[in-house]
């Protein structure tokens, strides 16, 4: 009997990891890479990772390294079309000041009512206000997630 811990669903890890886009724009991009640099570390069930990426390192045993692709609804869901909101000027100015200028793609912060952040991508700019992306840039992309299972407690 092996007594190599495996990955449970409260696991602490420290892993390398790389995630590559599969689809759509950027197919073929990395969107993060730890291989090159300190390995990362990550609590499961809090939320660090979506619950589809956790999924596939559940029972996954110490020193394992492996390869998963996995689907929108595995990673960062679908896009939602609802999540494409306009910011009146006054908001954008309230969070971002008077002179604060903006390219598209730029991610922007806002407070959230609660006390804490979210983010958007600023598209365009109008009389009627901003818009912006509030989607996970990942939302709607197929990934592959490459993996080098460090340690496992």
């Amino acid at each position: 009997m092996s007594n190599t811990p495996v990955v449970q669903s409260d696991s602490y890890l420290t892993l390398h990891y790389r995630i590559v886009v599969e689809s759509g724009p950027g197919a073929g991009s990395v969107f993060i890479d730890t291989f090159g640099g300190r390995p990362a570390t990550l609590q499961m069930g809090m939320g660090q990772w979506a619950p589809g990426m956790e999924q596939v390192l559940l029972g996954r045993p110490e020193g394992d390294c492996f390869s998963e692709s996995l689907s929108p609804e595995q990673a960062y869901g679908e896009r939602n079309p609802d999540l494409l909101q306009w910011v009146s000027h006054e908001m954008l100015k309230q969070h971002a000041g008077d002179d604060a200028a903006f390219e598209s793609g730029d991610m922007v912060s806002f407070a959230a009512p609660n006390g804490g952040q979210y983010s958007g991508i600023f598209k365009e700019i109008s009389d009627r206000g901003a818009l912006f992306d509030f989607n996970h840039p990942l939302a709607g992309r197929q990934l592959r997630i490459d993996v080098d299972l460090i340690g496992v407690i």
